[in-house]
């Protein structure tokens, strides 16, 4: 997949400079394949069955991460407080599962993925969690053990074709939410020229914005979101605990007042790490920032080499220090609250009746 092999964003993404024109005409065979997948689907030739509950997926246009799983967490935990069953799916990033997958807060990202087990832990084990390549598949057996389930929250799978929509545009019960950075579409291409896995214009029911829109710097299609509905959900940092004993905590004020910056280090391995490092300064911490490829897994020896007294890490990487000992090394975690009108206009969409019934 073009996600793996770009684990992280490559400069020329950001701008329409030399290398990105030269790959250009391959961005174009690769916009021509996903117009004729469309093409196909809008046909009906490719004979898919809408799932028999509602789906809600939150995906984005670009490849990496933009801060999906905070979001796939809130949606999940607010549905529940109003009365819906939800279960969640995933493909799970390096997920070597030959079959569909449950996944709790003490299984192996090594073998189901880092953000389904973050989910898990994030949730305690609250919600029926599914992993495989094949989203139809994981749905099949997620409603077989968990028929309770009344509605299906699709972590990333916006582009997966074994996964149809209802009828109509918020004329039935999915939903499809387009998350978007402050990076927003880059230079703008598609693959590979550019950091695009489909057209930024793609239809959406929703953007939702992980970071103020004004702090965009790609610039490109800004346009197309005037009058268009989109909700802005800015996460928060809350008390981080130490990766070791995780009911030790202080706060980043502590932390500030304790160590002196040359002492500590951030490290993320996330799709857009910059986004972690920027949020602790918010909150005055300062030190040396380590960005990694998303998904990166550790060592022992790799925390070893870090010169610091103090070591910061999102949740996303704490699920993959289980066999690491470091006192150094605290946790800091991330939430975020959705709003009561985005929760309102999603409501009012899964609870319209099934499409289907009146096509028979």
């Amino acid at each position: 997949m073009a996600s793996s092999f770009f684990r992280k964003a490559p400069k020329f993404w950001e701008r329409r400079g030399p290398t990105a024109l030269v790959l250009w005409p391959l961005s174009w065979i690769y916009g021509l394949a996903l117009r004729i997948r469309k093409l196909i689907q809008d046909l009906g030739l490719s004979h898919r069955q809408a799932a028999p509950v509602p789906i809600i997926i939150v995906g984005n246009i670009r490849v990496g991460g933009t801060g999906k799983t905070p979001i796939v967490i809130a949606l999940a935990q607010r549905l529940a407080q109003l009365g819906w069953r939800p279960g969640i799916i995933s493909r799970g990033y390096g997920s070597t599962q030959t079959s569909p997958t449950q996944v709790l807060s003490d299984s192996d990202p090594l073998q189901v993925g880092d953000e389904p087990v973050l989910i898990a832990k994030r949730t305690h084990d609250q919600f029926p969690i599914w992993v495989f390549a094949k989203r139809q598949q994981s749905i099949k057996a997620m409603l077989k053990q968990s028929p309770e389930v009344n509605v299906i929250i699709s972590d990333d799978g916006l582009q997966h074709s074994g996964l149809p929509r209802w009828p109509a545009r918020e004329g039935g019960r999915d939903i499809e939410f387009v998350v978007r950075d402050g990076r927003g579409e880059g230079n703008g291409f598609l693959l590979p020229a550019g950091p695009l896995r489909e057209s930024a214009e793609r239809g959406r029911d929703a953007t939702l914005f992980t970071e103020p829109t004004g702090s965009n710097k790609g610039g490109l299609l800004e346009e197309y979101f005037v009058g268009r509905r989109a909700f802005t959900l800015l996460g928060t940092l809350d008390t981080p605990y130490q990766l070791n004993h995780p009911d030790n905590t202080q706060t980043l004020a502590q932390i500030t007042k304790q160590y002196l910056p040359d002492q500590i280090t951030g490290i993320a391995a996330l799709g857009n790490p910059q986004r972690f490092f920027d949020a602790l300064q918010k909150q005055g911490i300062t030190g040396k920032w380590m960005p990694l490829p998303d998904h990166a897994s550790y060592t022992q020896e790799f925390f070893n080499g870090i010169k610091a007294q103090c070591i910061l890490m999102t949740e996303k990487d704490a699920v993959k220090c289980s066999s690491i000992s470091d006192e150094r090394i605290w946790v800091v975690p991330m939430s975020l609250n959705l709003p009561d009108h985005l929760v309102d206009w999603m409501q009012s969409i899964l609870q319209r009746p099934d499409p289907h019934r009146y096509n028979l």
